[in-house]
């Protein structure tokens, strides 16, 4: 059974644009040796290497654009029922103490004449994702965007997460998770509208 690429392979395939500055490693030999270790043993000769190339991968949202992301993928239509992609899944870094927090997005929205590709929903989420975050407001960044982007009667987004930095430190509760929504337009105005948005996205279809 193929178990895939490593980490290690993932992060030696990024571009040169992705190669973290020798500047970055050395703060990561820096932080080794506030940690009480040497960096220049055998398990830790490349840690600098690969900590920073995989901190520029995780925070490769903050070079990201929309209108690039977009790539001209909005389109003038008629449809003007709900648009749902839900269980996008997303792994972030906390701003606070930069470990992960990682769970599912679920955005909608209604047009008003203009759709957005599908998959540009989820790498709308990837970019803002990929930057030091805090789950609220991750979650208002994609609603916001979308309204900026296609004007629509309203965006909804829900997202869903579990955060190392309750795990791992502070109360170290390992099962608890963190909900956060953005309500814009429509779904802000209309319990109706919310509800159907909130009853779609828990149902669990056959074959997914």
């Amino acid at each position: 059974m193929n178990a895939g690429p490593t980490l290690d392979e993932l992060l030696d395939g990024l571009s040169e644009a992705e190669t973290a500055p020798e500047s970055m490693q050395q703060a990561v030999r820096e932080l080794l040796g506030h940690m009480g270790e040497d960096a220049a043993r055998d398990g830790l000769r490349r840690t600098p290497e690969r900590v920073s190339k995989a901190l520029r991968f995780l925070t490769s949202g903050y070079r990201m654009k929309v209108e690039e992301l977009l790539n001209g993928a909005v389109y003038e239509a008629s449809y003007d029922e709900m648009v749902i992609v839900k269980d996008i899944e997303l792994f972030s870094l906390c701003e606070h103490h930069l470990l992960p927090f990682y769970g599912k997005a679920h955005v909608a929205y209604i047009p008003s004449g203009k759709l957005i590709g599908l998959s540009k929903i989820p790498r709308l989420v990837d970019m803002f994702a990929r930057r030091l975050q805090i789950q609220e407001r991750l979650t208002s960044q994609i609603a916001q965007t979308i309204e900026q982007m296609i004007a629509p009667r309203g965006v909804g987004v829900v997202v869903e997460a579990r955060h190392f930095c309750m795990m791992m430190r502070g109360v170290e509760k390992q099962h608890s998770s963190a909900v956060t929504s953005a309500m814009l337009g429509a779904f802000r105005a209309r319990q109706q509208t919310r509800d159907e948005f909130l009853s779609l996205i828990g149902q669990k279809a056959n074959g997914f």
